[in-house]
Formats: structure tokens, C-alpha cells, sequence
């Protein structure tokens, strides 16, 4: 019997020839990543225990990302801590506050690249599979057991096969693939199960749509996301890495617990609204929905073709004299520095500012209801963020919605949530 990619990668790192669904297995990684957030929790438990070492300074990520710019004093007690921890044991991987989330950081750094294992305490963690990597949350025990370690136990997952025919539409993205395929199985429809995306509408996209996709795995209660590498994958990481990656592939007969097949063009671009993912909607559906505040940012859809899409549609907002509109806030935060830099080369941030937005240093930000952007009793937030429950951006009785950067702009400029369409005529379209 073949396997998945993902047995594979297990297998690998537990030192066997094969591993099946169910099995118990001690696995090597290859990092352990923890944030502002989870990882004084981790640090606090190995010193209670007193681990007072690292099992490898080069192969841990500790990334300031959730409450920095300190909020507050807890927040800023936080991150010292880590920063403290960080400099005690040279971690390599240690980034400040205003580098970056972690989930963009780490693959846009090359310190993630396919065919590793990679445990963090961050549900999201399962973003890196997005170029082929194994990649689980994990709570703040484990990654402690793993920081002093080096290993992580696992049971290893059942795959479901997700496959995308054809070719998408225009303002058709990563994130209404995965929005569509939480819309059809629910969010406790891959209950720790692999999630694995393949097809030629896959293909098409860039890697950085694909990790938009893998990020969300864990929205439909996946173990992971992933994604197999290609040609874009190699290219994405050579320039990024000079470690030397393993590549996998799922043999074809590897067994899975269910398979779907969509024809990409029946898509359209998707709003889940309150207050769960799976919740979905066609943006036309959506377009009585009178919003308070727009984001545009997050570990999700913070990164530069993000804000390309989204910059792409204030320019044509701006040439017919339009910007946000008065009654809305919208609130733009680059993913990394990197990704804020780019946005200054290319002019994204001028155009952003002269449609009426906020621009902020690289941070998580309002997407967990955290800082810069929290909402109000009864306020609406259109969000290119991952979750929508109750109280995620701030009051309980307020509302997210969540869509692509493209719906997120053209709904800040509006007032409601609405199509890209509205907002960009045909030839502006052909022009960007």
C-alpha cells in the first residue's frame, strides 16, 4: 500500500520505512516556532522543570508578533521574557517586534522549506505546508517539550484529497478555494485529518495563495494543510534557502478517508460571515451588509500579492475620485517588514494613504481582537483575517466577515461588502 505526502515526511523524521494513519509515532523536527503569546508559557514550564538548555539554538523560532507594539504592561512583560530567553540561549531565529507574523516570516525567510517538520505553538502553523513542509500547531507544553528535545510525539493523521480543476476566474483567489471547501465540509469536517490540495487550478496559483489556502486548514479542523512542491515551490525557496530540502510526493495508491473534486471556474469570490468560516456566501449574496471597519493583513492575506490585489483596486477607486468611504475605517498591516518595504517600493503604501487607510508596522494586530483596530458593540468588520467567532475582533456583539483582499478594498470604498467589479471597470482590469 503506497502512502501520502504527509506519511511520508512522518516517516522519515520517526526513522521508519512506512507509517499508516493511527500510528503512535516520536517524530525529529526540524523547528519549533512559539510567539509572543505561547511562548512564556513554554519557557516558565522548562524553567519549573529546570530545563535549562536548548537542543539546538539554530533550529527554534521565536517571533514577536501578536501584542507589539507592547499594549500594554503585560504585553510588554511578555515579550521581554522572550527576549530575554532569546538572548540567553543565542537563539538564532529570534525576531523583534515590527519584523513580521510568524507565518509570513518564516517561509519569506527560507527557514522553513519543503519536506520539513515543523511543530509551533500557533494554531496556524499549518501555513508552512503551503511549499510542502509538515507543519502542526501544538500547545504550549509540547512546544517546550520540543524547544528542550528536539522531538514531538504524534498520531499520525488520516488525509483527505482535495482536488481543483480548471482555471479560476478573475478576482477569484487562494482564499475563496479554502473559504469554499470550509463552506462544504464545515469546521469539524477534517478533524485531525491532513489536508492536501492538488489540481491544475492548484497549480495555477502562486505560493503564496497556496499558503493563504494551508493556513486555513485549521478552520475545518485539519492536523495540517498541504500542498505537494513544483517547479513554483523550488523557485520560491532557492533564492530564500541554501539548506538542502527532500522532496515528497503521494504515491498513487495511497489511500485517503475522502476525496472532492471542483471545477475551479464555478467559483466566486466568497464572504464567510459570522460567526464561523464555513458560514459562506457569494459576495453578491453579501452585498446588503453595511460595514464599520475594512482589514486588510493578518498571517492570511498580509503578504505582497495581497496587497497588490488590494492597492490594485484603490487605484482604480482613486482615478474615478472614490476612497474609503466616510463611515468606514480601513486598516492596512504588511505582513512582515519585508513585505512593507516591497509596498514602499512599488507605491502600495502612497496609494493606501490616499484612499484614506491605515497603514501599520507589521503585527497581528486586530485580527485576534488584540490592538490597533479592535471593534465596538454591534460594529462590522469586513477582514481578510482566518476566523470570525464571536468576540475574535473585539466586542462579543460584534461582527467579522471574512474575504479576499480584493472584496476587502472594493467593500472599504463602498461601505458594504461588495464585488471587486463595482469597484474596477474592464479596461482598469487589463491595465493592472
Amino acid at each position: 500500500m503506497g502512502m501520502t505526502i504527509t506519511q511520508k515526511i512522518l516517516a522519515d523524521h520517526a526513522g521508519r520505512k512506512e507509517v499508516y494513519p493511527g500510528d503512535l509515532i516520536t517524530a525529529k523536527i526540524d523547528l519549533a516556532m512559539a510567539n509572543d503569546v505561547t511562548a512564556p508559557l513554554a519557557i516558565k514550564i522548562l524553567e519549573n522543570h529546570n530545563l535549562n538548555g536548548v537542543f539546538d539554538s539554530e533550529k527554534i523560532a521565536l517571533v514577536l508578533s501578536h501584542f507589539v507594539p507592547a499594549k500594554d504592561i503585560k504585553s510588554a512583560q511578555q515579550a521581554k521574557l522572550v527576549r530575554d530567553f532569546a538572548r540567553k540561549h543565542n537563539i538564532k531565529w529570534f525576531f523583534e517586534e515590527g519584523e513580521g507574523i510568524e507565518h509570513a516570516l518564516l517561509p519569506e525567510k527560507g527557514i522553513v522549506v519543503p519536506g520539513d517538520l515543523v511543530v509551533g505553538a500557533d494554531s496556524h502553523t499549518c501555513t508552512y505546508g503551503g511549499i510542502g513542509a509538515f507543519a502542526t500547531g501544538v500547545g504550549s507544553t509540547d512546544i517546550a517539550y520540543a524547544i528542550a528535545t528536539g522531538e514531538i510525539w504524534l498520531r499520525v493523521p488520516e488525509s483527505m484529497k482535495f482536488i481543483f480543476y480548471g482555471k479560476a476566474k478573475p478576482w477569484v483567489t487562494g482564499k475563496d478555494f479554502i473559504l469554499h471547501v470550509i463552506g462544504e465540509i464545515g469546521v469539524d469536517g477534517a478533524l485531525y485529518k491532513a489536508m492536501e490540495f492538488e489540481g491544475e487550478a492548484i497549480k495555477n496559483l502562486s505560493v503564496e495563495q497556496r499558503l493563504t489556502i494551508t493556513n486555513m486548514a485549521i478552520e475545518a479542523g485539519g492536523k495540517s494543510g498541504i500542498i505537494a512542491p513544483d517547479e513554483k515551490t523550488l523557485e520560491y525557496v532557492k533564492n530564500r534557502s541554501n539548506r538542502e530540502i527532500k522532496i515528497y510526493h503521494s504515491d498513487p495508491d495511497a489511500e485517503y478517508h475522502s476525496v472532492y473534486e471542483w471545477n475551479a471556474n464555478s467559483l466566486e469570490p466568497l464572504v464567510a460571515w459570522p460567526y464561523l468560516p464555513s458560514n459562506v456566501h457569494t459576495v453578491g449574496e453579501s452585498s446588503h451588509i453595511k460595514i464599520d471597519q475594512a482589514f486588510i493583513g493578518s498571517c492570511t492575506n498580509g503578504r505582497i500579492e495581497d496587497l497588490r490585489l488590494a492597492g490594485a483596486v484603490f487605484k482604480a477607486a482613486l482615478k474615478r475620485g472614490k476612497k474609503v468611504h466616510p463611515y468606514v475605517r480601513c486598516i492596512v498591516i504588511p505582513a512582515s517588514k519585508e513585505v512593507y518595504q516591497q509596498a514602499l517600493r512599488e507605491g502600495l503604501i502612497d496609494v493606501f494613504l490616499e484612499a484614506g487607510c491605515v497603514v501599520s508596522t507589521p503585527t497581528c494586530g486586530p485580527c485576534l481582537g488584540g490592538h490597533m483596530g479592535v471593534l465596538a458593540e454591534g460594529e462590522k468588520c469586513i477582514s481578510t483575517s482566518n476566523r470570525n467567532f464571536p468576540g475574535r475582533m473585539g466586542h462579543p456583539k460584534s461582527e467579522s466577515y471574512l474575504a479576499n483582499p480584493a472584496v476587502v478594498a472594493a467593500s472599504a470604498i463602498l461601505g458594504r461588502i461588495a464585488h471587486p467589479e463595482e469597484v474596477v471597470k474592464a479596461q482598469d482590469l487589463v491595465r493592472t
